[in-house]
């Protein structure tokens, strides 16, 4: 396994890094969301977000870690929602996982257009990761341990959710990719990311244990540093 102190080296970008030393890097330091660790994956739509958060919550549970994934399509009133999608997560996840009460939040039925069942976040996870637009906000920055921001092509992300969601909704995609530009300019989301991956790498790599990263940028408050 790679160590830990290696994570900040240009040497790392575009070869395989395994998700195992980003872990390590994460519990190397101490948790700033109450007794919790936070991962964030942030990224355009269509990047890879659900498919990276599912690969890192396994390598996470494989070490016997409490793992929670939280998406925040869950979160979103819909197509327009993202912002508001973000403040129930801040307001009702995160800020109540801080003061070390559990957080909760209804999902977000796409069915019936209303906010349905009940989830609870317990302030005793030891690892969540939230994935999704918006889950980078600045207003998460005090609360995460880990910022991913996660890339590929317009193209493939287009093709990704026209597979995914059907013709009918192009005109909704591109809208979406439209307002999420603007929002992440705003949010110099990308910049801020401490580790920026690439959604269509073409670098031989298991996607399993490993992604192939465009930027490493990884803070120096660990014990591992």
């Amino acid at each position: 396994m790679e160590s830990t102190n290696r994570l900040t080296s240009d040497s790392l970008t575009s070869h395989p890094l395994s998700i195992d030393s980003l872990l390590d890097h994460v519990q190397a330091a101490p948790a700033r969301l109450g007794r919790t660790r936070l991962i964030s994956i942030d990224g355009p739509a269509g990047s890879g977000k659900s498919t990276l958060a599912d690969r890192f919550a396994a390598r996470a549970e494989a070490r016997g870690l409490h793992t929670l994934v939280l998406h925040m399509d869950d979160l979103y009133d819909g197509w327009d929602g993202a912002v508001r999608g973000f403040a129930l997560l801040r307001d009702h996840v995160l800020t109540r996982l801080a003061d070390g009460r559990e957080g909760r939040y209804r999902r977000y039925d796409w069915a019936t257009g209303a906010y349905a069942e009940l989830h609870l976040v317990p302030a005793t996870v030891e690892l969540l990761i939230v994935e999704g637009v918006t889950s980078c906000d600045r207003d998460a920055d005090p609360w995460q341990s880990l910022k991913v921001w996660i890339e590929t092509t317009n193209e493939i992300r287009l093709e990704r959710g026209i597979d995914r969601d059907g013709e009918a909704l192009r005109d909704r995609w591109l809208d979406w990719m439209r307002w999420e530009r603007d929002h992440y300019a705003t949010e110099n989301t990308r910049t801020r990311a401490n580790l920026i991956v690439d959604g269509n790498p073409t670098t031989p790599h298991n996607p399993a244990t490993e992604l192939i990263t465009k930027s490493v940028n990884l803070p120096h408050n660990s014990a591992a540093s």
